[in-house]
């Protein structure tokens, strides 16, 4: 199946879920991502559990500190 990733389009395996795509994608930090899907962020409990959808548009995002 088909999906973007920040932005890339990407071959993917059905019924793969967020914690796997994290590892595929070999993110920095996993734990310290945020991640949406479709513009709605996901709860980090539930990134074993939530299984991507063709279509789905996934965004990675750290937020930082920082600043006086």
């Amino acid at each position: 199946m088909k999906i973007t990733v920040s932005g890339e389009k990407k071959e993917v395996s059905d019924g793969i879920t967020i914690s796997t795509l994290i590892e595929q994608e070999q993110v920095e930090t996993p734990q310290y991502v945020t991640v949406s899907v479709n513009e709605e962020f996901i709860d980090q409990d539930d990134f074993d559990s939530h299984v991507l959808k063709d279509g789905d548009e996934v965004e990675f995002l750290y937020f930082m500190g920082g600043g006086r």
